[in-house]
């Protein structure tokens, strides 16, 4: 293996084993459970990608073909972390839970994402809200 190569697999493997790590402490020292998710997913997420890109480097090299089982587990990987971050922050978010600056405002946590309330109707946004009049059968806002 030549030279180049050989520091461009070190280079990936320090890179990864500094995000690997970075990602660890950041789940050890963090507060909340916000912080904590965001930690191991990102860090983390970059640490072990850049290790599977280090090890099909080396293996690519080492033989006469292109090793695509790391590639597939990064791309299975980048892939299913961030799903499954987001859907342990929604339950979260569903539950309650609270983070280290409280919760966020309760509009955001009914679903809605901002949208203002029309209390004749049920929930307008004010993109939607002239539909839902029309339908209604506000006049003045019939189409």
């Amino acid at each position: 293996m030549d030279l180049i190569t050989e520091l461009l697999v070190a280079t990936l493997i320090v890179i990864g084993a500094l995000f690997t790590a970075l990602g660890s402490f950041g789940l050890l020292r963090l507060r909340d459970f916000y912080s904590r998710l965001h930690s191991p997913t990102k860090a983390t997420t970059l640490g072990v990608g850049s290790l599977l890109i280090a090890s099909a480097v080396y293996f690519s090299h080492l033989q006469d073909g292109l090793s695509l089982h790391e590639i597939l587990v990064a791309v299975f990987l980048f892939i299913t972390a961030p799903v499954g971050a987001h859907l342990m922050a929604k339950a979260a978010l569903h539950l309650r839970v609270r983070g280290e600056s409280g919760l966020p405002p309760e509009d955001l946590l009914d679903g809605r994402d901002g949208e203002r309330r029309d209390p004749s109707v049920g929930a307008a946004s004010p993109i939607r809200g002239h539909l839902w009049r029309a339908r209604r059968g506000d006049a003045k806002h019939k189409t």
